[in-house]
This record gives C-alpha cells, structure tokens and sequence, in this order.
C-alpha cells in the first residue's frame, strides 16, 4: 500500500482543505468558479484509480474493483451535484462552508466503499451522515427545513443506535468483524440466531439510507423542506455508500436463506408502497422521494438474489440511479422560483418556455420508468434476470406490476410539460448550465444503449466477492 494508491480520496480531501480555506477568507465567488472543475477531476482521478488494487490498516480499508468502481460513481455524482449548485449563484446559502460539508459527506462515503470491517463501516458511515445533518437544514428561514432537519437527525439517530445494537449482536457471536472471516461461518437462522438478528439491525442504518421500507419515512419529508441543491445530493450519493456495503454484506448470504427472503419482502413493500404514494403528490420533489423509495426496492432485487450477476446489476443499477435522478433535479433547480419547490403546474408549457429543460426532462422520466433506449431500462432488465435466474419469480412479477404503476406518474411529468398550458414567463437557461444539462440527458441514453464496459468492471467486482 502507497499513498498513491489512496488519490481518489486524498484529492476530495485536498478539496475540502481547500473550501475551508475559502470558508475562512470568505471567497464565494471564487469557490463556485473553480469548484466543479476540481470535481471533475476527481473524476477523471477515480477512472484512472480503477486498477488498484491494495489494502491497509490491518485488512480493514481494501481497494478492490467494487470500491473503485463505486469511488467513481461517487466522484461522478459530487461533480454534477457541484455543477449544479455552481449555476445557482443568485443562492445566498451557497457558501464555501456548505460546499465543504458536501465534500465531507462524499469523503466519508468514499472512505465508507473501501472499509471491510464492520467497525470501520460503522465509523466512515457516521462520518458521511454529521455533514448532512447540518447541511438539510439550510433553507434560508423556510420551516420546512427546520422540520426536514429535525426529522433527519431523529430518524438518524434512532436508526444509528439499533445498528450499533446490531452489532454488538454479531460481535458476541461470531467474534470477528472482519467481512472476510463472517463469510465462511454460517449465516443460517436455525445455526446462528444471535448473529442473523444482529446482522439485520446492522443493515438498518445503511436501509435508512436507502431509504427501504421501513426506515423511509424521512426521505419525501427531508426532500421536500430541503434546498434542491441539498435534495439533489441526498437523493442519490448517500444512496450509493449505502448500496456498496449492502452488496458487501449481500455476498455473505445465500438465496432463499432467511435474510435474503426478507430483503426481498421489503423490497417489494418498498416498490409498491413508493409507487402508490407518488401517484397522488404535486410537489415535484416530494414525488421524486417517494421515487426513491420504489427504487430501493428495486435494488433489493440484485441483493436478494445473491449471486455475482445479482451484485453486479445492483451496483450498476445504482450508478443508473444517481444519473436518472441528477438529471430529474437539475430540472428542478432550473425551473425553480428563489429556489422554491416546484409542483406539477409549475412544468406547465415548459416545452414552450424551454424545450431544452423539456427535453431533458422527458429523457429523465422515460428512463427512471425503465423505457429503452435508456439506462433505467438496461438497469432494470439486468436486476430482473439475476432474479428470476434465483427463482424470486413472484418478485420479479411485483417489480414488472410496479413498473406499470409508476408510468402514471413519471409520464405525467411529461404530460404536465408537453401538453400544459402556461402563461409564465420562459426559463432562463444559460447555454453553459444547458450544455451540462445535455450532458446529462445524453449520458441517460449512451450507458443505456452501450452498458458493457460499466456493467464489466462492476461484474468483475462482484465476481471477487462472490466467486
């Protein structure tokens, strides 16, 4: 192990050094001007950092392919949610100190892709949680963040403590916290009571963050009080620490064992509860939260499953997440009023006001319906044969039902921008922000229509776990 090997991690740390230094002299402008390219290149480190492979700290921290390719995703993800928050200069709150906490929570979320040890796993995802706690809050006077944040912390905390139970079950029954010693002992009900038990505590903090049934009544609250720049991030990077410690601990199990059936029951609990919530919302965020909460339950396909295949499209669904979703925010954020929550009637006659954000738009929600040609369809197609190749049949058949449900109130937000009609004024866009935008839209659909060389590095990762 060299430091080398460590630069996805030691280049965000660098820059949230940076953005404290900034914190403290008081340069917003300057921040947000060379922010999101410092980002991306903690983009283009983490690609470059996909071979590496190493461990330290007695074999508890492991670069492997599954916490490489997740430091990507992550970077990936910090760099569009900077981008965004970079064109909002009119935003008071933007300030160096709030981009810094950003940087802290996708820090511990990197750290959190590499720990192979349930200790250091409990440590990075607190790590990853404290900036956030401060961060949802940050709405101007608005109550409603003052309620998301109360709500958030509570939650988090309730949660935190049943996973620190949870753990101290599985410590005085296997006496190990090591991922690769829990892997050769048995995981059967019947055989180890106490440690299955506490295993499933464990797993509570990280579905919370999820956002799976039934830790998810925080999330369309939080998306709603919260700033869009703030939604935007939490409803997809803190979801990826979670999804990459869940197909960690996923490869200790079996399919049809007794913690994998459950995975499943709440998955389909969280797919069908999500969807039929989100039918009847009018704030647009409060919908996507209540989309998040269907796509856990998705999720929980790959994981039920087990095998190499199920990890593997359970890791690559979750990088098709966080694009579908980015690129639903960023249309938020742009259409957005002071930065105001906007509701359905507020998509009226937006193809008329700006067909690109329209554009943009229909791409996001064809995608996270699962329509090809995009990356939700890919994504899903992939979740639902390592399924049914387990025999989750009757999964694989809730999840294709929940599809249908959800088409009602995705395509309505295309509806709403296609055939409303408006008379507010039309969107200003500048040509830079709309490029990003574009990007965005167009990457939907290439890793949708080209999802080989992504789904083979998280195939190779979930192939070392799960041989």
């Amino acid at each position: 192990m060299t430091i080398s090997m460590l630069l996805p991690e030691l280049w965000l740390l660098a820059t949230i050094c940076a953005l404290f230094v900034a914190s403290v002299s008081g340069g917003k402008r300057s921040v947000l001007s060379w922010l999101p390219w410092a980002a991306l290149a903690g983009v283009v480190i983490a690609g470059l950092s996909l071979g590496v492979r190493g461990e330290t700290l007695y074999g508890a921290y492991r670069l492997d392919g599954l916490s490489q390719f997740f430091k990507l995703v992550i970077a990936l993800g910090f760099a569009v949610v900077t981008a965004i928050a970079a064109n909002k200069r009119d935003s008071k709150d933007l300030s160096p100190d709030y981009c810094m906490l950003l940087g802290l929570s996708a820090w511990g979320l990197m750290l959190l892709a590499s720990c192979v040890e349930l200790i250091t796993l409990y440590l990075a995802l607190e790590l990853s949680s404290y900036s956030l706690y401060a961060l949802i809050p940050l709405r101007g006077q608005d109550r409603r963040a003052a309620e998301a944040g109360i709500k958030y912390i509570l939650f988090g905390a309730a949660v935190t403590a049943l996973a620190l139970f949870g753990l101290s079950y599985v410590m005085a029954a296997k006496h190990t916290t090591y991922l690769a010693a829990l892997a050769t002992s048995s995981w059967s009900l019947a055989e180890a009571p106490l440690a299955v038990v506490g295993m499933l505590l464990f797993l509570a903090g990280f579905f919370y963050k999820l956002a799976l049934f039934p830790f998810h009544f925080w999330c369309p609250d939080v998306y709603q009080g919260t700033k869009n720049e703030t939604a935007a991030y939490v409803a997809t990077i803190p979801k990826l620490g979670a999804v990459v410690v869940l197909v960690r601990l996923a490869a200790l199990f079996s399919p049809h064992m007794e913690v994998t059936n459950l995975l499943a029951v709440f998955g389909a609990i969280s797919m069908t509860g999500g969807n039929l919530a989100a039918l009847v919302q009018r704030d647009v965020k409060r919908l996507l939260g209540y989309s998040s909460v269907a796509h856990a339950g998705y999720i929980m396909l790959g994981l039920a499953a087990g095998s190499a295949a199920g990890l593997a499209a359970a890791s690559f669904y979750s990088l098709a997440y966080i694009l579908m979703n980015l690129a639903c925010f960023y249309v938020v954020c742009a259409v957005s009023k002071d930065g105001e929550n906007p509701t359905l009637d507020d998509l009226d006659g937006l193809y008329h006001r700006a067909p690109a954000l329209a554009m943009i738009l229909a791409v996001a929600a064809f995608a996270l319906v699962g329509l090809p040609p995009t990356v939700g369809f890919t994504g899903k197609l992939f979740l639902l044969t390592a399924a049914w190749d387990q025999g989750y049949h009757w999964l694989v058949v809730v999840a294709v039902l929940n599809t249908a449900i959800s088409i009602y109130y995705y395509l309505g937000l295309v509806r709403h921008a296609y055939t409303g009609e408006s008379t507010a004024p039309a969107v200003q866009v500048s040509r830079g922000s709309l490029v990003f935008g574009g990007v965005l839209a167009a990457l939907v659909l290439l890793v949708g229509m080209l999802p080989a060389s992504l789904y083979d590095l998280a195939a190779q990762a979930a192939t070392q776990l799960h041989p």
